[in-house]
């Protein structure tokens, strides 16, 4: 997919700055429709969007994670978590077992199928990153790690 700044509406906007930080706002809007915009396009290749890969990045990592720990983890409710969770599991990339201590909690798990995707989508939202850290280099990648933590701490 050839990238130029003016594809498919994605270049930045010059848009009226109504506050001081409206810019770094902007920013942050376009850097993450940037970097996910190679994965999204895989995941709808594979009939999925955003809200699967969230799902299976985070059971990647975290294999028999229970629903509610999931929800947690993702901040959505039960009803926001249903729908992209059941299609998973429809489609066989998702596996959910019974807890042996907790008979009504779920545990759930990639399979084969599932990994793949999840590798090769987070794939390439890292190759996105690995450019642009390469770019800015350690002190500007090393500072946006500090932005970002601050923000994610923000709850």
């Amino acid at each position: 997919m050839p990238k130029t700044s003016q594809a498919a509406g994605l270049h930045r906007a010059s848009l009226d700055k109504l506050h001081d930080l409206d810019g770094a706002l902007e920013l942050m809007y376009y850097g993450w429709r940037g970097m996910t915009l190679d994965a999204d396009a895989y995941l709808a290749q594979q009939g999925l969007s955003r809200p699967h890969h969230r799902i299976l990045y985070v059971v990647a990592r975290r294999p028999d994670i229970a629903i509610g720990a999931l929800i947690e983890t993702l901040g959505v409710s039960k009803q926001a978590l249903n729908r992209p969770l059941n299609l998973l599991l429809e489609r066989k990339l998702l596996t959910a077992k019974r807890a042996p201590e907790q008979h009504r909690s779920k545990l759930l798990r990639l399979t084969e199928s599932g990994r793949r995707i999840e590798q090769k989508a987070s794939d390439r939202e890292r190759k996105v990153m690995r450019e642009a850290f390469d770019r800015v280099g350690g002190e500007g990648a090393a500072a946006w790690t500090a932005v970002m933590k601050a923000i994610a701490d923000n709850n």
